[in-house]
């Protein structure tokens, strides 16, 4: 089941990379704004939501900056807090984006007849939101026990 959940994710990322890149962003750059988008939130938050580390999460959100997408802004409920806005050029990218991503989200799941596509895309929902839902490469990380040098 891992091997095949791999390959349907690089998979996927690699169609959905190629795509977005067509009209500019990244699949990470994506998944930034729209978690933005959806509220304010601060950096850390978004970072949560779409998988990211600490140091990945800062150089797109710098890539992002450039571009002119996003900002670092005070919270308008918190001044202390600084949360991440989507710009209103960064709004018509991700507008395009979600265009896009479900283009190619249909034309893969075009190998499924409606049913099987349903069942795949409940059954993943529920995975992710049990199970799975910490991402192994967010999750903490157990240190190897470094043995000690009596033994």
């Amino acid at each position: 089941m891992s091997f095949l959940l791999n390959q349907a994710s690089y998979a996927l990322a690699a169609q959905l990379g190629a795509a977005l890149d067509e009209i500019g962003i990244s699949v990470r750059e994506y998944c930034v704004l729209w978690k933005a988008e959806e509220q304010e939130r601060p950096q850390t938050a978004i970072a949560e939501l779409a998988g990211l580390d600490k140091t990945t999460m800062v150089v797109t959100l710098d890539a992002l900056e450039r571009a002119g997408y996003a900002e670092r802004r005070v919270s308008s409920t918190d001044r202390r807090a600084r949360v991440v806005a989507v710009t209103p050029a960064g709004r018509q990218v991700l507008h395009r984006a979600f265009g896009v991503v479900g283009e190619v989200i249909d034309r893969v799941l075009l190998d499924l007849d409606e049913v099987r596509r349903a069942a795949l895309v409940d059954a993943l929902e529920i995975l992710t939101r049990g199970s799975l839902s910490t991402p192994s490469h967010t999750a903490p990380q157990r240190r190897r026990r470094v043995p000690s040098a009596t033994t």
